[in-house]
């Protein structure tokens, strides 16, 4: 699944010195005095400051599409190039041993090969190379972008990053490559397999932060049919009844625990299988839209904009904290109306039974289901300019915030209603009616808004770009270009945070108050065998190539499913002490009762946490593999420093 990566695109009509792997595009009215120095900071030598990189500039003038289209840099690298970068990222390579180490130039020859011609590299992983070379591009003499003298430039300063702050630069993407991506096609959704996913191949052209996400998709799938039998179980034995739920509230405290503790190990293997898991975390520059007045960072001795953490906190603290309260009050709103029409629905039902009757009284549910959808997204939007407002300095303190911000906002709007009719209103059969009424309608507008939408607005494009094609004779003479013009105007993927959130909603779904609707599990089960196929679809089709991440977990997604988790458990000690066998053995001591409750909710916290502790996050024998690893490491340094002791010795006639 791994193509050569000195394979030629389609470019049979315009030959090009290399293979075109990153884009960069730059507006239309980008200055040609700009383009050229650009291009010569790519070309230029490490030495000189530059990337040392192959790049061609396409211009208007090769027959894009018309004048408004805009300029597109063509960026390759050399073989040395692409040794040398994957040395300076740090790249964990799999060696023929079997072992996992570090890659290294002068040990290039004990690295196993990705084919049998010798590459060493798979595409992904060589655009990772390309756009971390693009990203150390930095200023140095220059005081300004040539034919802009009002956008300055600071010595030890990204230029890509100053260019795209000051939009000239639009967007840098990789490309796709046809056959690699028609061949993961077929084997990925071209066939019906499901549960399974082609991790390794989807690694190997996505990187590994998005199949880490295929990965827990998978696992989470396969972790949910036990629960689905049962539920299944329960509803062709008519055990439906509120009575034995109890049974079920067991299985979900069990479930929930279990789930996370094994995907932990399992993560680890995968991390230790793709190299990510010992990678070393690279410094982090700040990010292309943070803004504040020039000074001196402490840490890098460079002269960039640097911003008040006290005024960064008044506006946590004094705007967007209040502006969260607020939504929460307006979820609560809402949901308050919702319970009006039910109870009007209801009524209705009562005083006029029928068929139809009967069918009305889950459009409350259908209702308030979508307009939960729609707040979704539009609180996650209100989090993102929030966010933004903020002026976090690093790009993953910005997503830490913004991660908080949406969580909160849709653990409320979506089980706010939940909880409301499980521990208030104490209405078994609403609240199956609710759940199964919000679980289904939330899967089915969530696949419409996130699969067939993205779909349809690809379509449409693909067949803009290719009339226009049509219409320019000239455009035939570059057909490789319309790969280029067609992946640029692609939806942008804008990384696994929707596809999480989807994931960490269904989870309280099935985890809070499955015991009183069975078939939550089961109908969770069908939407993520839909979601591979839908997810798996819109990477191949729909969306822009993104860059390899490299992720050894899931990161802060793992927090929150734990926090979840411990949700759960409180929530499943609850309902079986409000299940009817249960409270009629304690009829007359509801205190008692009540005690009783809280002191095993404890207990079982304790145990989770302790069982937490014992449990190793990473197995023992990839911790074995891991020490070793060190240890060569360690010894391979030391042998450098005595090395260079030795020829410095040498050098002083010692």
């Amino acid at each position: 699944m791994v193509s050569k990566y000195h394979e030629e695109l389609r470019n049979e009509d315009l030959s090009l010195p290399f293979t075109p792997m990153v884009v960069i595009e730059l507006v239309s009215n980008t200055k040609e005095e700009a383009i050229q120095w650009l291009v010569k900071k790519i070309r230029d030598k490490k030495e000189q400051g530059g990337a040392d990189l192959k790049v061609t500039a396409v211009s208007r003038g090769q027959e894009l599409l018309d004048k408004s289209s805009p300029n597109l840099l063509l960026v390759g690298a050399s073989k040395k190039r692409l040794l040398l970068g994957a040395e300076e990222t740090g790249l964990v390579k799999e060696c023929k041993d079997g072992s996992m180490r570090a890659f290294t130039c002068s040990n290039r020859g004990s690295f196993k090969m990705l084919t049998e011609d010798g590459c060493l590299f798979s595409i992904a992983e060589c655009q990772y190379i390309i756009k971390h070379a693009l990203d150390g591009l930095r200023a140095r003499q220059e005081a300004m972008v040539p034919g802009y003298p009002l956008i300055r430039l600071y010595p030890g300063k990204s230029v890509l990053q100053r260019l795209e702050a000051q939009g000239l630069l639009t967007q840098v993407f990789p490309l796709h490559n046809k056959d690699d991506l028609k061949k993961l096609a077929e084997f990925w959704y071209g066939k019906l397999k499901p549960t399974y996913q082609p991790l390794d191949d989807i690694r190997h052209y996505f990187g590994e932060e998005i199949a880490m996400y295929f990965a827990f998709l998978q696992y989470f799938t396969l972790a949910l049919f036990p629960k689905a039998l049962v539920g299944l179980l329960y509803y062709l034995c008519a055990w439906e009844d509120y009575d034995k739920y109890v049974i079920f509230a067991t299985l979900n405290l069990v479930w929930s625990t279990v789930f996370l503790e094994v995907w932990k190990r399992y993560s680890a293997t995968l991390a230790y299988k793709w190299g990510t898991i010992s990678r070393q975390q690279e410094f982090e520059e700040p990010r292309p839209a943070f803004h504040g007045v020039l000074g001196r960072n402490p840490v890098t001795g460079r002269t960039e904009p640097v911003y008040s953490n006290v005024q960064r906190s008044l506006k946590i603290y004094l705007v967007s904290m209040p502006f969260v309260v607020f939504s929460l009050y307006v979820s609560l709103c809402i949901m308050m109306v919702y319970f009006e029409m039910e109870f009007w629905m209801q009524s209705y039902s009562s005083r006029r039974p029928s068929p139809w009757s009967g069918l009305l009284l889950y459009m409350p549910g259908i209702v308030y289901a979508t307009i939960i959808e729609i707040m979704n997204r539009i609180n996650r939007f209100a989090a993102e300019v929030l966010t933004e407002w903020e002026n976090h300095v690093l790009e993953s303190t910005y997503q830490n915030h913004f991660i908080v911000k949406v969580l909160v906002f849709n653990f409320l709007n979506c089980f706010s209603s939940l909880f409301y009719i499980a521990f208030v209103m104490q209405d078994l059969k609403l609240l199956r009616q609710s759940l199964a009424t919000l679980l289904i309608t939330t899967q089915i507008v969530s696949q419409v808004i996130e699969a067939f939408l993205p779909y349809w607005l690809q379509t449409r494009n693909r067949q803009r770009i290719h009339k226009k094609r049509r219409d320019l004779p000239a455009y035939r003479r570059a057909p490789w270009l319309e790969q280029v013009e067609l992946e640029r105007s692609m939806l942008a993927y804008k990384g696994t945070f929707d596809d999480y959130q989807e994931l960490f909603l269904l989870f309280g779904y099935v985890s809070f108050f499955s015991c009183v609707f069975p078939l939550a599990a089961f109908f969770a089960v069908l939407n993520n065998v839909t979601e591979m196929y839908t997810d798996a679809f819109k990477m191949c089709k729909d969306f822009k190539r993104p860059f390899l991440e490299p992720a050894a977990n899931i990161g802060v997604w793992q927090l929150a499913f734990e926090t979840m988790s411990v949700v759960a458990l409180i929530t499943n000690c609850a309902l079986i002490g409000m299940s009817p066998p249960v409270r009629l053995a304690f009829r007359d001591a509801e205190a008692d009762l009540i005690l009783l409750v809280v002191a095993v909710e404890h207990a079982l916290l304790a145990l989770k946490f302790v069982l937490c502790l014992i449990i190793p996050d990473i197995p023992r024998e990839i911790q074995t593999k891991l020490a070793k690893m060190e240890f060569e490491k360690l010894q391979a340094l030391k042998q450098q420093r005595l090395q260079q002791a030795r020829e410095s010795l040498e050098l002083n006639g010692g």
